[in-house]
């Protein structure tokens, strides 16, 4: 038995861990503060029924006390009638007693209810306290619980943006900005390779040809602008001499 109840005491362990790591602490929370206020209301409908027995009990002390003077007034006035000699003696002793005996009950039921008069008063008073204590704690957990949201709200998004900027793995946009600067550079080396082999496979006989082609070319245009100018003579390129001078 007593291997069972360890194997049980672990996977009640293990069972509480998981649903704290499932729990939200907000949602906890929440919750704990509708508990309160459950508490409170059911505490604010027992107040109210203690204060209506203290009122119940109040009321019933003033009529047993108006009661009982009430009956003492008889008696007196049962009395000076037999006095007067308005009423027999003897049964004027025998109503007056009635109504002493009637005030004496009515004097031990003013006692009765104002005991519990007392005691359902000081019950209004120490629930009072405790109500406005809950009623305080709850305020203070709502107004905390409305804090901690917020600041939840905001370390969440600046854990979210931090992250953001630490991250420097293959799949950053700051790694992938690095790879095509030097996925640029080195198509562009490659370009300029390209450009000096494509110079430098050049033949002899090619640049021989650029050369005289050029050339041929310049040469041609010249004669065309002499001979234009007057300058060539019909059979040569030498200019005609001048005559001498006379």
């Amino acid at each position: 038995m007593g291997i069972f109840n360890r194997l049980f005491s672990i996977g009640k362990a293990e069972a509480n861990s998981a649903i704290d790591k499932l729990e939200d602490p907000i949602k906890m929370t929440e919750q704990g503060i509708r508990d309160l206020k459950e508490d409170l209301n059911k505490s604010l409908q027992g107040l109210a029924e203690i204060k209506a027995l203290a009122i119940r009990a109040r009321n019933d002390n003033t009529k047993y006390s108006a009661d009982a003077k009430n009956y003492e007034g008889k008696a007196v006035a049962l009395l000076q009638k037999a006095q007067a000699g308005q009423l027999a003696p003897a049964e004027a002793d025998r109503l007056a007693g009635e109504m002493l005996r009637m005030k004496e009950k009515s004097e031990q039921e003013a006692q009765r209810t104002a005991k519990e008069m007392v005691m359902h008063e000081n019950s209004v008073n120490t629930m009072e306290q405790n109500i406005n204590k809950l009623k305080s704690k709850v305020s203070t957990y709502e107004n905390e619980l409305r804090t901690l949201k917020a600041r939840a709200k905001v370390s969440e998004a600046t854990a979210k943006i931090n992250k953001q900027l630490a991250q420097v793995d293959s799949s950053s946009t700051i790694n992938l900005l690095e790879r095509m600067k030097e996925k640029v550079a080195q198509t562009e080396a490659l370009a300029e390779s390209y450009g000096a082999i494509a110079l430098e496979s050049k033949t002899v006989d090619d640049e021989v040809e650029t050369v005289l082609g050029a050339g041929a070319s310049a040469s041609e245009s010249l004669l065309a602008l002499k001979q234009k100018m007057g300058l060539l003579g019909t059979g040569g390129d030498t200019p005609p001499t001048p005559p001498p001078a006379a």
